[in-house]
């Protein structure tokens, strides 16, 4: 039994060979429409999530399966004080696989240790965000058809972007991979991601202020909002939220081939008149969120579709 808790506990093959599934159920839906009949995907969300809790629900949907789950800490028996692991273990007996989002980084890989189902991470804290790593780079791979040979820019909360760690390390084991980190000093990469997994890694990086400075450059812009649920007083989420506001304007210094990526939900980062530029893939990729979600299923679960 495996469980996915971050983009390293595949290898680069085994990553390569997910997406290549992820693609084939876009293409080919009808092939995977009964994959899952009589499998039941549990979503334990112990945070707010639109995206990540539906897409996993569409995922398992789309694959013939059924599910349940709850939407917030509320509504489920941790308001009762119930732990992670008793929780796991109640739902091992109701589930075939979980999807778990909780605001403690590492609380998954306590549902993990004590569950005797597959665990997906669906999102832990700051930590990481694996099934977004996976739709980045299953958006990525479609856009420009390589994941290697490129230059990544990460605009806005770099301190606390959990989609931002795990991107990163994901995209360090591809050749050719150079980032352009653009924050403000205050959210800035933290240095542990910057020592062990650049530097370690041997992996160029640029760290700037000024998103207009960067743009020329890239082949992706990756932008994140300033989340205002990880900061400890609003003062300094009023200062940082409208940081990075990407419009028609700056759009003008990018390259006619790179691509606009955001995890979503965007608060004021990227302007909607972005939205009508070929070049905005945001909407694209959270649809490429569903297919990758269908195929990471359909790994963990151990079910080869001919």
């Amino acid at each position: 039994m495996r469980h996915l808790m971050s983009p390293l506990d595949f290898s680069v093959e085994e990553l390569d060979k997910l997406l290549d599934i992820a693609q084939d159920i876009e293409a080919n839906p009808a092939k995977y429409a009964h994959a899952c009949e009589g499998k039941k995907l549990a979503t334990l969300f112990y945070e707010p999530s639109t995206r990540t809790r539906l897409s996993h629900e569409a995922a398992m949907l789309n694959l013939g399966g059924s599910v349940m789950g709850f939407a917030s800490a509320d509504s489920s028996s941790a308001s009762k004080g119930e732990s992670v692991a008793d929780t796991i273990r109640v739902i091992s007996c109701y589930a075939d696989i979980c999807a778990m989002r909780h605001p403690k980084e590492g609380a998954p890989m306590v549902a993990a240790q004590h569950s005797s189902i597959p665990v997906i991470n669906a999102g832990d804290g700051g930590h990481q965000h694996p099934t977004q790593t996976l739709t980045d780079l299953l958006t990525i791979k479609s856009l420009k058809g390589r994941l290697n040979n490129m230059t990544i820019g990460l605009c806005g909360d770099l301190k606390f972007g959990r989609t931002v760690h795990s991107l990163i390390n994901a995209l360090v084991r591809y050749e050719g991979i150079r980032f352009i980190l653009i924050s403000p000093e205050e959210l800035r990469l933290p240095e542990y991601v910057r020592h062990d997994v650049l530097d370690r890694n041997n992996v160029p990086y640029e760290e700037v202020v000024r998103l207009e400075d960067a743009l020329p450059e890239l082949d992706i812009l990756y932008m994140t909002r300033v989340q205002k649920e990880r900061f400890f007083n609003e003062e300094d989420y009023v200062r940082m939220k409208d940081f990075y506001i990407l419009d028609k304007q700056k759009m003008k210094l990018a390259p006619e081939d790179m691509y606009v990526l955001h995890p979503l939900p965007r608060v004021n980062e990227i302007s909607v008149e972005v939205d009508d530029d070929p070049r905005a893939a945001y909407f694209h990729q959270a649809q490429c969120g569903v297919y990758v979600r269908m195929a990471l299923i359909l790994t963990l679960l151990d079910i080869h579709v001919d």
